[in-house]
């Protein structure tokens, strides 16, 4: 499995990210995230879930994997980093989702989640909460304000577990972009979200 590595290799914790549904693990969006992190002192690592290893391969554009599958490559990627004492999991969307599932049995250090879906497009009514009600694994999610995943408005409502803080981008969508008009820019959202990480490892 190819992985991407930054920041120092003997950084105290390493976060290990894995991409959303759609795109790959060196989107604009992850290289701004790890680039950052990996700028502050943290070990960074990527990799990507069969399904997209195999678009970069040259084959076709293959929907995700079936869950069983994702988070058998979480579990895979997590023993060949040498297993969860100094790691912290996490990623974009349903990469993030995968590793809050698995996180408490892995025994990782942190989970960290940027775009959580707390339901599938469109449905609002098949929440993907059941599991953060009980979760142990300090938890911090990065949430867009206008999410249509899961805005301010619908996580209020929800029973989380105190183990997860939330980390809000004013206006941001489901990868934290705001509206041109609400006067934030894209990279200025990023960067909070990086500082917000950031300070999250650091309580680890």
């Amino acid at each position: 499995m190819h992985l991407l590595d930054q920041g120092p290799p003997d950084a105290r914790l390493t976060l290990v990210l894995a991409h959303g549904a759609g795109a790959p693990m060196d989107s604009p969006f992850m290289d701004t995230i790890a680039t950052g992190l990996a700028a502050a002192g943290h070990r960074v690592v990527r990799f990507e879930f069969p399904y997209m290893a195999g678009r970069r391969d040259g084959g076709t554009k293959r929907p995700p994997d079936r869950q069983p599958v994702l988070l058998d490559c979480w579990r895979q990627v997590i023993a060949d980093l040498g297993g969860p004492q100094n790691l912290v999991i996490g990623g974009k969307s349903m990469g993030g989702r995968m590793a809050s599932l698995i996180a408490d049995a892995a025994g990782v250090r942190g989970l960290v989640c940027l775009g959580y879906p707390f339901h599938p497009p469109g449905k609002p009514e098949k929440l993907r909460t059941e599991h953060l009600a009980g979760l142990r694994t300090p938890t911090l999610i990065v949430q867009g304000t206008r999410d249509t995943l899961g805005g301010r408005d619908l996580v209020a409502g929800l029973a989380l577990s105190p183990a997860i803080r939330l980390h809000w981008a004013e206006d941001g969508d489901h990868s934290l972009k705001p509206r041109r008009a609400s006067g934030r820019t894209e990279a200025q959202a990023l960067a909070e979200a990086v500082d917000a990480i950031d300070a999250f490892l650091a309580t680890l």
